[in-house]
């Protein structure tokens, strides 16, 4: 259930609901579980945050997907949800990756199979269309009408690994299930779009940044072709003990996974591949128009890169993780200094014309899907506009958008997330 209250949107979690590995075994913590996958963060389950009348679109499975190898870690076979565009957007095309974290051991990729990210045979049959997906003008100004595709996540690398492990039968096909979905899709009438923008949340994200060049090169010049990563600004910090705990998560990904070989080499060529699979070593290179939508303090950084309980033996930062008014003036500075790294790594990229910038200053995580954060009569907004008005505005060429908040707390206008 969601409510407002005293200017804050509350999450009521039932814990034990829609949990998915993050990527550590599960015996460490309870913190090594995505919560990209609570109802707090997923657009799908925040039912209270829909109305009755939201479109709702059915699972499509990519029938030749397997004869491929492009299948789930279970091998079952990869899916989607496509809305078909209509009248002036009848060939546009927004294609949304779902996001869902990452598994990097054996053992979480194990149980990550049980469940709709591993899995096509635990997903939803149907998804409500919202923000970016909405089929409604009043709701998503400039891409109601277009063709609207929500890709399943079901390989826990951001659509990356290449390879298997025959003994735990898992499957690693995440760059074959990118291939044969765009495939399958351009045999739908997406290779004769207009205009075409490639987006994702969170793992999602981060896969809309790998595969951005990619999805480029799938049209000929005379397409308008841009890419929008949402909460993909994972970044390679510091956790509170001083230790590295996304970094330590993505090498495991990238070495388990087989990822190396699908990462771009303007990269690799003189980085290790784990920091390869860090945004901020990628976006200054990528040739294709980018918008970054990010919130400076991160819920899903905050709770699970930054503090996680491995991190945090003695609970000092469960209180401030679950309410950002309950932090200290000390953990207020660490995750200030956080937001600072944020934005030096995204100077050289936003010094580009051709790229767009979101970075309010709100303790969120994924502000495209959900329509409360996407437009709406109270959204988040950085100088009065909010973040559906901005992307609009970057991809038709109608403004620059270079949005950077001011720090933490002058932005009354978050959706912050906050757990009781």
């Amino acid at each position: 259930m969601m409510m407002k209250h005293l200017g804050f949107w509350v999450f009521f979690v039932i814990i034990g609901i829609n949990w998915v590995v993050l990527g550590f075994d599960q015996s460490d913590s309870d913190e090594y579980f995505d919560k990209t996958e609570l109802s707090i963060f997923d657009s799908s389950a925040a039912a209270a945050a829909v109305p009755n009348n939201s479109l709702v679109v059915g699972l499509t499975l990519i029938q030749g997907a397997a004869a491929k190898g492009a299948v789930c870690l279970d091998g079952t076979l990869p899916g989607y949800h496509f809305h078909a565009g209509f009248g002036s957007g009848a060939n546009s095309w927004v294609i949304h990756l779902e996001g869902g974290g990452w598994c990097n051991t054996i053992k979480s990729c194990v149980y990550r199979k049980t469940t709709r990210r591993g899995s096509s045979k635990y997903m939803e049959k149907k998804l409500v269309f919202s923000g970016i997906l909405s089929n409604k003008p009043e709701e998503n100004p400039d891409f109601y009408n277009w063709n609207r595709i929500k890709v399943r996540y079901c390989d826990g690398a951001s659509f990356a690994g290449e390879g298997e492990d025959k003994a735990a039968n898992l499957q690693f096909r995440g760059q074959q299930i990118w291939l044969a979905t765009m495939e399958e899709l351009l045999s739908k009438g997406m290779r004769s779009a207009k205009q075409a923008l490639l987006s994702g949340c969170s793992a999602g994200g981060l896969a809309s940044i790998l595969h951005c060049d990619e999805f480029r090169d799938l049209f000929p010049s005379s397409t308008e072709v841009k890419c929008l990563s949402d909460a993909g600004l994972f970044m390679d910090a510091v956790d509170v003990s001083g230790g590295h705990t996304l970094r330590n998560l993505y090498s495991g990904v990238v070495s388990l996974q087989g990822v190396k070989s699908n990462l771009p080499k303007t990269c690799t060529d003189h980085l290790d591949p784990t920091s390869c699979f860090f945004p901020q070593n990628l976006i200054d290179n990528i040739k294709t128009p980018m918008f970054l939508l990010n919130a400076a303090y991160d819920s899903w950084q905050v709770m699970s890169s930054l503090a996680p309980s491995s991190a945090d033996p003695n609970g000092s930062w469960k209180d401030c993780k679950m309410h950002h008014t309950l932090c200290s003036s000390t953990q207020i500075q660490f995750l200030q200094e956080f937001r600072n790294k944020m934005l030096n790594a995204v100077e050289g990229f936003s010094s580009s014309p051709k790229n767009g910038l979101f970075v309010n200053s709100c303790f969120a995580h994924c502000q495209s899907e959900r329509q409360d954060t996407w437009f709406a009569d109270d959204s988040p907004n950085i100088n009065k506009k909010a973040v559906a008005l901005a992307v609009g505005d970057w991809y038709f060429g109608r403004d620059s958008i270079k949005a950077i908040d001011c720090a933490y707390p002058c932005d009354t206008t978050c959706h912050n997330m906050i757990l009781e």
